[in-house]
């Protein structure tokens, strides 16, 4: 049978660090109130150090605008239209730079997969970058949209169902989020914190049979009963609004702690013990998702130390960020000199539902 390998994985960002500009912009927003006091304890916990975003901060004594017009400003945040128009101007270039990092011949790729939740555009993303990079014009597209976290799974695969079927295919993997093109004008604590998570970025890998990089072995969806309500992304008039339940951490510990005491042949970890693996890529969703998959499996401390660094230098990139993980991984130092090493693969998105997989790095 032919196995599926990610032979590599590029990335790209947006120019400008924005992190402490939002934080600043939300402090600014909250005036002197408990909430600010209790939202800077917070966010100082949150293990993200810097966030990206194709918007340039500028301070003025009303708080934070991002250019002469000031995309947000209090008061005066832009409707869906705006921010679409600012998605598809942003996005292409983007997703440009990091195929560009791929270093391969466009006229070579047989199928491309798209996977963006944070935007519409007609020509799709898809179309554009077959246009942008070079792609022939006959090459298969298949666009995954508005999956949120967890679309990354879902476009790994698909390749890896396209290169069993046809071990000639040479799929393009694209992964692109826009997340701080919706932030929304509010007060509230929750929703406010849960912003804070998200940054922009991008990731383009390469799928073949090509026995180099990490063998795809197999794919599994794990739903969390009684969650549907936990994690929300509704189309709103200002854009794109996320629901975040603070239950989202506390019931993905419990459905951890009950997958590995079940640890059946169809479960999470496949009848093996989570000792048995010897690479983790948690998708980066905050720092008390990863608690809660470490808590719950038992990890040791450093078994997550891919995904905290991912969330440290990025923040949660949606479904771009377990690529981001997965390239770490790829380009890390063998600790033993072995190949051929197992690794377990997840992401959590609207549901409440895990995708999973299993990868062998050779």
């Amino acid at each position: 049978m032919t196995i599926a390998h990610v032979n590599r994985i590029a990335t790209a960002i947006p120019r400008y660090d924005v992190h402490r500009a939002f934080e600043r912009f939300v402090e600014d927003i909250l005036g002197d109130s408990r909430e600010k006091i209790l939202f800077k304890r917070l966010a100082s916990r949150s293990g993200i150090e810097r966030r990206y975003a194709d918007m340039e901060p500028v301070y003025d004594p009303a708080g934070f605008v991002t250019e002469a017009g000031g995309f947000y400003f209090p008061g005066s945040f832009p409707p869906t239209s705006q921010r679409m128009k600012r998605y598809a101007d942003t996005a292409p270039p983007l997703a440009e730079r990091a195929i560009a990092g791929l270093d391969i011949d466009p006229a070579s790729i047989t199928h491309i997969v798209v996977a963006s939740c944070t935007g519409f555009m007609a020509p799709g993303l898809d179309q554009v970058i077959v246009e942008r990079v070079g792609l022939r014009p006959g090459v298969e597209r298949t666009v995954v949209g508005f999956m949120g976290c967890y679309a990354a799974v879902n476009s790994l695969r698909l390749a890896h169902h396209i290169v069993r079927s046809d071990p000639a295919a040479r799929v393009l993997v694209v992964n692109l989020e826009l997340c701080t093109l919706h932030f929304q004008d509010t007060r509230d604590l929750e929703s406010l914190l849960s912003m804070m998570l998200f940054g922009d970025g991008a990731s383009a890998a390469l799928v073949t049979a090509s026995p180099e990089g990490l063998a795809l072995d197999d794919f599994l969806s794990i739903a969390i009963p009684d969650t549907a309500g936990l994690i929300s992304w509704d189309i709103g008039d200002t854009g794109f609004d996320i629901g975040l339940s603070g239950e989202v951490p506390r019931r993905i510990q419990q459905a951890m702690v009950e997958e590995e005491g079940r640890n059946a042949p169809d479960g999470l970890l496949r009848g093996r013990r989570p000792e048995d693996y010897h690479y983790f890529a948690v998708h980066a969703g905050g720092r008390a998702i990863l608690d809660a998959v470490e808590n719950g499996l038992n990890l040791a401390k450093d078994r997550l130390d891919w995904s905290r660094s991912v969330l440290r230098d990025f923040g949660n990139m949606s479904s771009a960020t377990i690529m981001f993980i997965l390239k770490r991984i790829m380009e890390s130092p063998r600790d033993d000199g072995q190949s051929n090493q197992p690794g377990l693969a997840m992401a959590f998105g609207p549901g409440l539902a895990c995708e999973t997989f299993r990868f062998r790095r050779l």
